[in-house]
């Protein structure tokens, strides 16, 4: 076996490295301990109906806010707040950790202290069920444990806050909105008012509709008259006094009449027709001026609420884990592993020597 490792120098190199290996994962890498937490986010709907301020938080529902929330869990933002915390850097730079296992020193770098803890905090999508895995690594059940609660508790509060400041801003820009509607809902009816003022009607459309039922009424007396004066002419002499009074009294019809159809539609001036049109455009302007400010008025409250209230939370599928044995290193699987590599890059750097040696012959 000696001559063989010998003659075969990769093969002795693999075996060496596999012998390290089994002795690493065997008798001196540290334990570690795994707590896991499967999350949800819900948005609390109390407001059947207005501006919904959580649905702008991510421009997407469900997945949209998770996927949000897994990259800060994941960012440096979120590592800092972790370390004022729990002070990871110093649990995870024990000198009781064997040094393939801890982070090289308490000081590192923040770039180094990030790249080393994502290999500690797993935090995976599961984008079939919609649902946020959290698995963490710590040399201590209880400190895995705490990280897992911290990472829900400052996911939440961050999520609320994003939130809460876009409903804030919301809320500042729809108060000036509705200020700029208030002004427009007063011009709209003061100028209805100085135009029902200067008219002298308060409401030129029933004044045409009460001037029309009058011509209406008076030309259906014309019309009788005329038939009475039709049937009296055919028994009576057309200088009668009968028929002079009931022509008479159709001459004053005619020019009553014309006096009220005047009014309504005349070449120039002030024709109620005219100041029926203009009034009703003004009336309607300061409806649409009205409406405009309601609805303002509504999504304003609407949205101080939402922004007042807690827009996300943080539903817990699986809670924070205390592990109460070690599940990592996986050791025999990591021995394994290793020792099939160690195979595998032995053989093919002895074939590829083989192949030289043939060569050269």
């Amino acid at each position: 076996m000696i001559q063989f490792l010998k003659r075969n120098p990769f093969w002795a190199i693999a075996a060496i490295a596999t012998l390290f290996a089994v002795i690493y994962w065997g008798i001196m890498a540290t334990d570690r301990y795994v707590s896991r937490a499967h999350i949800v986010l819900q948005t609390p709907e109390i407001v059947p109906t207005g501006l919904n301020v959580s649905s702008l938080l991510s421009g997407t529902s469900g997945s949209g806010d998770l996927l949000l929330l897994k990259d800060h869990l994941e960012s440096v933002a979120m590592l800092r707040t972790l370390q004022q915390k729990l002070d990871l850097r110093g649990h995870y730079s024990q000198t009781s950790i064997d040094r393939f296992s801890r982070l090289s020193s308490a000081d590192v770098p923040i770039e180094e202290f990030h790249e080393y803890m994502a290999s500690r905090i797993k935090i995976l999508f599961d984008d079939y069920s919609s649902v946020l895995k959290i698995e963490v690594q710590a040399f201590s059940p209880e400190i895995a444990q705490r990280i897992v609660k911290a990472l829900l508790e400052e996911g939440e509060r961050h999520m609320n806050e994003m939130g809460q400041r876009l409903a804030e801003e919301q809320v500042e820009f729809i108060d000036k909105q509705v200020k700029e509607l208030e002004a427009r809902l007063f011009d709209a009816r003061d100028a209805l008012l100085a135009y029902q003022n200067e008219k002298g009607l308060v409401a030129p459309t029933q004044t045409v509709e009460a001037i029309f039922t009058t011509v209406s009424r008076l030309e259906g007396e014309l019309a009788l008259l005329r038939a009475r004066i039709k049937a009296q002419s055919t028994y009576q002499s057309q200088n009668s006094p009968e028929i002079r009074r009931l022509r008479a009294e159709a001459q004053s019809l005619e020019e009553q009449i014309a006096i009220e159809k005047e009014k309504m539609a005349r070449q120039g001036g002030d024709a109620l027709n005219k100041v029926s049109a203009e009034y009703e455009t003004l009336q309607m302007r300061a409806e649409f001026a009205l409406e405009l400010y309601s609805n303002a008025l509504t999504t304003l409250e609407t949205t101080r609420v939402e922004a007042a209230r807690k827009l996300k939370q943080v539903s817990v599928l699986e809670f924070p884990t205390l592990p109460e044995y070690p599940t990592r290193p996986d050791r025999t699987y990591n021995i394994v592993v290793f020792l099939i590599f160690a195979i595998l890059f032995a053989a093919i750097l002895q074939m590829v020597m083989a192949v030289i040696r043939d060569h050269r012959d």
